[in-house]
């Protein structure tokens, strides 16, 4: 392996998943060449050897070894197993991604609009490969219907598993708590939230709640719900024709002069004029 890289994704909006599954390869097998695959492709290997490379990197992934795959560039076999070789994989995608060297000066730019920045490493050996082997089977087992959130959030649990690494303790479970708090605010963004809200249905004491979410996101929960409604808005702004009015009131705001303000605030422009610069 080479130079070893984190790819680093701007949230909101959230990594979204699209598929996952399980491949096993006999001695002789290759992994496919591709080039711009257009999303992201997550390896978590579980036994053998996989010889795989991206670009100008080249890695040997093990039992436990994870590698991220990005949605431009070229991924390729460095060469074919030597053994019986098993490995999940998942894919997702989001629309922001940079990728940064270990090696090289790196400062956070957290705009407004991003309060989180999500890092995932390029490689890493996962200190806890069983819980990964674990969600990654709770996934595969889930029935095709209803299954979107069950999903999502067992997606967010495997990034966050990737995202802190050698990160323990208390660490760990605060960041857990936020993840849960968060996967909350997206199921039931539409709905009346509160501090109360979450306490009750997370079973933990609001200002706990509140400490973990500005640990994990830089923000409060009532900041990332709001963020996360206007992300939601900008959608139905693109892709709609719904009057702002009734946009405001689907992503849950209750006032629109509220929601108007709101959004002008954090994207700069008022929703119409967010709509109709990506009108023809």
């Amino acid at each position: 392996m080479s130079l070893e890289t984190y790819v680093e994704l701007q949230i909101p909006p959230l990594p979204y998943y699209l598929g996952s599954g399980y491949t096993e390869f006999e001695s002789g097998d290759t992994h496919p060449h591709r080039t711009n695959l257009g999303i992201y492709d997550l390896i978590i290997a579980t036994k053998g050897e996989l010889f795989i490379g991206e670009n100008h990197q080249q890695w040997t992934l093990r039992k436990g070894d994870a590698l991220l795959l990005q949605p431009v560039g070229e991924h390729f076999s460095v060469e074919p197993c030597k053994q019986t070789t098993a490995f999940f994989w998942l894919h997702f995608e989001h629309p922001s991604h940079r990728e940064h060297s270990f090696d090289s000066p790196f400062r956070t730019s957290r705009p407004f609009a991003n309060p989180y920045t999500l890092k995932l490493p390029k490689y890493s050996r996962l200190t806890d490969s069983q819980r990964a082997f674990n969600l990654m089977n709770r996934m595969l087992e889930m029935p095709i219907e209803s299954s979107f959130w069950e999903e999502q959030h067992l997606m967010a649990e495997l990034l966050a598993i990737l995202e802190l690494g050698d990160k323990g303790g208390n660490g760990s479970a605060a960041a857990r708590l936020a993840m849960k708090t968060a996967t909350y605010i997206h199921e039931h963004y539409q709905e009346k939230i509160t501090n109360s809200t979450l306490a009750s249905a997370l079973h933990f004491h609001p200002n706990y709640i509140v400490r973990c979410m500005k640990m994990k996101y830089n923000r409060t929960p009532v900041e990332y719900l709001n963020d996360f409604r206007i992300e939601r808005a900008k959608r139905l702004l693109i892709t709609t024709v719904l009057p702002i009015e009734r946009i405001a009131e689907k992503v849950g705001f209750l006032y629109p002069p509220y929601f108007s303000a709101s959004f002008k605030l954090k994207v700069g422009k008022s929703p119409l004029q967010f709509r109709n610069q990506y009108l023809n």
